[in-house]
């Protein structure tokens, strides 16, 4: 059979953009486990055109909830030609009978144990509705279908070592999504951190492991990075701040190539990092850590969240001075965002504050779809705006970018100067985060199947796996 195999997207500044930094793993690792009789494409919204007059057999559509009208009206196109069409990722898992509205099948968990069932039953003629899938052990996975992507990528090496997190967030599904902590052999990342076959030497030298936490198992971490020093790679990755206090793990690091380490900082605030469950986070230890790692010469990257229920409008703007001042090299800005399957979702639930009216592309960590405790939605929102500005103003980045060049290994200033001016571009274009209440073609419900994405909020709160 032909299958293509696409990643939604909604467009999330108001220009958009034609390129990226790197593609999530799902599309490609998809492809890798699926048996070599079959065709496969794979196609990212955010930078391909989608073949609505395929002629592929089978049409798998991946997303989260950000996305999901767009993943709706593509299978409503989809099928309106024919296809057979079906689903996984983040949002059917947690949306299930909304999704069936819309698809033939749904893959629901992880899709390692059950996709070859899905197409042995489409062969057969004998396709169920929901494919349930099951944590799986990590072992023998292929190495992802990296011949598949597009050019437009700018790193295309993403790897797995590791899934799930031993840390429960409260804005976070991974507890529930991918349970347990999980490890790959360390030869088959070895493997696949080597793999070479790309147009360009960065996109070789590069590898970007798609964790969420890569270095909590000490044992296993050491092993791995131990045998990677030999492929002289540049590696980024997720870890916790733990890492500044073990010196000799981040001087492995070093050794092994390690040029860029994100980081979930959050908050600044002690009562915003309480609602977030993140007290392993120690405010008073940010900058002591952020400085241990970059000594090695490694790039510090950062989450930030606006929202928390202690949060201000002085306390979210502040951030843009209090990452500068801690020494963070590329900030990552987001507003809080309660998805189903965690446990801020459920909370503000039971409390009403979720604004239901809001269609799923306001779920894009840019838009606002709570109501918070101290300022109402629109101040939220503006407080980030301004905070997202001030951040990747020329000043601020250039300021990041000069002292990255005189305290950084070339790869991560390489990085932090590309990812800076990427962003200080969108800024002086004014290429802003989209505020989708002003925007009637992205605020609107779409009704693909005579049915509105939001007439089944409800039934997604029925078919939650976990929350």
């Amino acid at each position: 059979m032909k299958i293509d195999i696409i990643i939604a997207y909604v467009q999330r500044y108001e220009f958009g953009h034609e390129r990226d930094f790197v593609p999530p793993i799902t599309g490609i690792h998809l492809a890798a486990i699926t048996p070599a009789e079959h065709e496969v494409r794979v196609f990212h919204q955010q930078v391909d055109k989608i073949e609505l007059d395929t002629d592929a057999d089978i049409i798998a559509i991946s997303f989260f909830s950000g996305f999901a009208l767009a993943a709706y009206d593509l299978a409503a196109e989809f099928r309106k030609n024919g296809k057979l069409v079906v689903a996984g990722g983040p949002h059917v898992t947690y949306c299930q009978e909304e999704a069936l509205t819309y698809f033939d099948a749904i893959v629901t968990g992880e899709a390692e144990n059950v996709w070859l069932n899905l197409l042995r039953d489409i062969e057969l003629g004998q396709l169920k509705q929901i494919y349930s899938g099951t944590p799986c052990d990590m072992t023998g996975l292929p190495t992802p279908r990296y011949d598949l992507l597009p050019d437009k990528f700018f790193i295309k090496k993403v790897i797995q070592a590791t899934r799930g997190c031993p840390f429960s967030c409260s804005f976070c599904t991974v507890p529930s999504l991918n349970p347990g902590f999980r490890l790959r052999p360390v030869g088959d990342v070895v493997r696949d951190a080597s793999y070479d076959k790309f147009k360009y030497w960065w996109q070789r030298k590069i590898v970007w492991f798609w964790d969420d936490n890569l270095t909590i198992r000490r044992p296993y971490i050491r092993q791995l990075l131990t045998a990677m020093i030999p492929l002289k790679k540049w590696w980024l990755t997720q870890a916790s701040m733990d890492i500044a206090k073990d010196p000799e793990l981040l001087d492995l690091m070093k050794t092994s190539g390690c040029i860029g380490v994100f980081l979930g900082i959050e908050s600044f605030g002690t009562e915003s990092l309480a609602d977030a469950n993140k007290r392993q986070n120690k405010i008073a230890d940010y900058k002591e850590a952020v400085s241990q790692i970059r000594k090695r010469g490694i790039a510090v990257m950062a989450g930030f969240i606006a929202g928390f229920d202690h949060d201000d409008e002085q306390s979210v703007t502040n951030m843009a001075d209090q990452l500068m001042e801690i020494g963070i090299d590329v900030p990552f800005l987001s507003i809080m965002t309660p998805f189903r399957g965690t446990p801020i979702y459920s909370k503000l639930k039971l409390e009403g504050r979720i604004i239901e009216e809001r269609n799923w592309n306001f779920y894009n960590g840019y838009n606002v779809v709570f109501k918070p405790q101290k300022i109402n939605e629109e101040q939220l929102l503006n407080a980030h705006r301004a905070l997202w500005k001030k951040s990747f103003s020329l000043t601020y980045s250039l300021k990041r970018i000069v002292r990255a060049m005189f305290s950084l290994r070339t790869g991560a200033f390489l990085m932090v100067l590309f990812m800076n001016l990427f962003y200080a571009l969108k800024r002086l274009r004014k290429n802003y985060p989209i505020d989708m209440s002003k925007r009637a073609d992205l605020s609107k419900v779409i009704k693909p199947l005579g049915k509105a994405a939001n007439d089944n909020l409800s039934t997604c709160d029925k078919s939650l796996v976990a929350s």
